[in-house]
């Protein structure tokens, strides 16, 4: 995690914190009762980046929005829940294009500057007579809509919103990111079942941008997991308005490299709010590996732990089965020398130069029942680290899934 001291926490902040952003939703029947249509606006257009689930059945609102990021700017985002509208064929990507063409018209921009995401169900079509009239009412609503109201409006399984935002120094001005999430279950690195959507009123352009979120994601969105399945329609987007004045932000730039924290901070948060409230968690874990030859082999052993079946139902029973984390480092597939591998569950060394400690059983299980947990691997035998983030693996994940439809 990135320790910069100059990024500032906005407190209560979320996607619509950057100057020239608005974010709402409201409840238009696609649940029962909860929000389920929302969108996201810019006072003008903004270069935009994305990422996108590696899953092969990618949601035709996916493909619909990666053509509009060809363009290199949006200007509007526009989210449905309860329907993923995917595995939905020739009729889900005209769904999508009429959601883009109808929003687009909406806010008086072309239909290449606006981005379409549905979450929920896959493999029903959308009840797109519901869909029109709600994106009809939506200026209705923008006045006293909030970003919280957004960020209700995308969840599906998820039992709380994600939001948060910081603020840096560029060239001495007071540049802001937000961002809002939801994802609960159906997940794994390498994108997942979450959708994020993040904002700043910074100069970038769209290939920096870009470069930028493929970065970061790597370090944060693609090292979480709560029960290893890669969804049909993960996505995190990123617009930069430049509503704030200052030089266009380069890699050259003398304060990139503090946007670049400010980025991470954003993105680890909103990664640790959704490895916390999965589907049926209790605990939030996190894995750091260190002393590792490359960082990419460190974050693989860290995801390979933190994805552990066994891993985590031993931490949800407080039970210190460190045996299942060597398990675990061993079918990572990278190389370890057991004779350097020291582990800790939390304040206690449970191995040291590859021995057992003999650690008290008891203190190993009253610090299991704590609601974060941190596992440490320490290598030996390299400079670099990584770390992954998941939880616990509960009954209630399998109560949750075998109704989810229900």
């Amino acid at each position: 995690m990135i320790e910069d001291t100059s990024i500032v926490v906005v407190e209560g902040g979320s996607v619509d914190s950057p100057k020239g952003f608005k974010a709402g939703g409201f409840h238009c029947g696609l649940k029962r009762k909860r929000k389920d249509i929302g969108w996201i606006v810019s006072s003008k257009p903004a270069a935009a980046a994305g990422v996108f689930t590696v899953n092969s059945f990618q949601a035709p609102p996916l493909k619909v929005t990666q053509e509009s990021l060809k363009n290199g700017h949006l200007q509007g985002v526009i989210v449905n829940s309860a329907n993923a509208n995917a595995f939905t064929g020739e009729r889900g990507r005209n769904d999508a294009l009429a959601m883009r063409k109808q929003f687009a018209e909406v806010l008086d921009v072309s239909d290449t500057e606006v981005a379409v995401t549905s979450t929920g169900v896959i493999g029903e079509y959308l009840p797109m007579e519901t869909i029109h009239e709600a994106i009809w009412q939506i200026p209705n609503y923008m006045p006293n809509s909030t970003a919280k109201d957004f960020g209700e409006a995308i969840l599906t399984t998820d039992t709380t919103t994600k939001e948060v935002a910081v603020q840096c120094e560029v060239d001495g001005e007071v540049v802001t990111i937000g961002g809002v999430a939801k994802g609960s279950g159906m997940i794994k690195p390498n994108m997942a079942t979450m959708l994020g959507f993040i904002t700043t009123d910074a100069i970038v352009n769209q290939y920096e941008l870009q470069q930028a979120l493929h970065t970061v994601t790597d370090k944060t969105f693609n090292r979480i997991t709560v029960d290893g399945d890669t969804s049909t329609n993960d996505m995190v987007l990123l617009m930069a308005n430049g509503e704030v004045n200052h030089d266009p932000l380069t890699p050259s730039h003398p304060d990139y490299e503090a946007f670049c924290n400010g980025l991470e901070y954003v993105c680890v948060e909103l990664a640790k709010m959704i490895a916390r409230d999965g589907e049926g968690a209790t605990k939030l874990v996190e894995v750091e590996v260190s002393g590792a030859r490359t960082e990419n082999s460190a974050a693989v052993m860290a995801k390979a732990v933190v994805g552990s079946s066994l891993v985590k139902t031993a931490i949800h029973g407080e039970d210190a089965n460190w045996g299942r984390i060597i398990c675990a480092l061993g079918y990572s597939g990278e190389s370890i020398r057991e004779e350097l591998l020291t582990i800790k569950l939390g304040p206690y060394v449970v191995v040291k130069d590859g021995r057992p400690t003999g650690c008290d059983d008891a203190e190993l299980s009253a610090y299991l029942s704590e609601e974060t947990i941190k596992i440490e691997i320490q290598l030996g035998n390299g400079e670099h680290c990584a770390l992954a983030w998941g939880c616990d693996l509960s009954y209630e994940y399998v109560r949750i899934n075998a109704s989810y439809r229900t």
